[in-house]
C-alpha cells in the first residue's frame, strides 16, 4: 500500500490537516488500512522535503494544513496512471510454509492444509458478514465495497489454491522429504567467515 501516493491524492482534492488526512483515508478506504499519526507527519514531511505538499494556513487551533503542489499533482497523475507492479517472486509466508512442509521430515502437510482452510474460510465467513455502516449507494459504500470485495476475493483463492494443494497431493507422487544437499562454499572454506561477510 502507498501511504505516500494515497495522502497526496487526498490533498490534490483539497488542503488538510494531519488528523483529517487520517479521517479521509480511513473513510476511503473503509478503514482496512488504518494509518497511525507518526505514519502521516513522517509522509507529510518527506512530501514536503520532495517538493510534493507544503505547509499552508494554521487555523485558530492549531492545525497545521497541507496543501498540494503542481509537482505533487503530476505525481497522482503518474500514480494513478500507473498499473501497480506485482513483485515477480512471493514473500507470502502461507505458499512458502506450505512449499518448505512438503520437504521436511515429519512434517503433517495434510493437517497444515487443514488448519490453515479453516481459518482462510473463517476470514471468508467474516468478510461476507461484514456490512457498511454507513449511507448506501453514496461514494464512501463504493469505496469501502471495492475494498472488501478485494480483500473477500483475496480469501477465495486462497481456500481454491489449498483445494489444489490437496487434489494435486491426492494424484500425484507421495510426500517425501528432501534432504540437504552438501554445498561447497563459493569463496571461503569457514562457515564463520561467511556468516560475518568475510571473503
Amino acid at each position: 500500500m502507498s501511504v505516500r501516493q494515497g495522502l497526496l491524492a487526498i490533498l490534490a482534492q483539497g488542503p488538510c490537516y494531519g488528523y483529517q488526512l487520517k479521517v479521509e483515508f480511513d473513510r476511503r478506504t473503509g478503514s482496512t488500512s488504518t494509518l497511525n499519526a507518526g505514519q502521516i507527519y513522517n509522509t507529510l514531511e518527506r512530501l514536503e522535503r520532495d517538493g510534493l505538499a507544503r505547509r499552508g494556513l494554521v487555523d485558530d487551533e492549531g492545525h497545521v494544513f497541507y496543501e498540494i503542489t503542481d509537482a505533487g499533482r503530476d505525481e497522482v497523475r503518474r500514480w494513478l496512471d500507473t498499473p501497480v507492479a506485482r513483485p515477480a517472486g512471493t514473500r507470502d509466508e502461507l505458499p512458502i510454509k506450505i512449499a518448505l512442509a512438503s520437504t521436511l521430515p515429519g512434517a503433517d502437510l495434510a493437517a497444515i492444509i487443514q488448519s490453515q482452510r479453516r481459518a482462510s474460510l473463517a476470514r471468508l465467513q467474516g468478510l461476507n458478514r461484514a456490512k457498511y455502516a454507513g449511507a448506501t449507494d453514496g461514494p464512501e459504500e463504493l469505496a469501502w465495497s471495492l475494498i472488501a470485495d478485494s480483500m473477500i476475493f483475496e480469501a477465495e483463492a486462497e481456500v481454491r489454491w489449498l483445494d489444489h494443494i490437496e487434489q494435486r497431493l491426492a494424484a500425484g507422487p507421495p510426500v517425501a522429504p528432501l534432504p540437504i544437499e552438501p554445498v561447497r562454499p563459493a569463496r571461503s572454506s569457514s562457515p564463520t567467515a561467511s556468516v560475518r561477510g568475510e571473503r
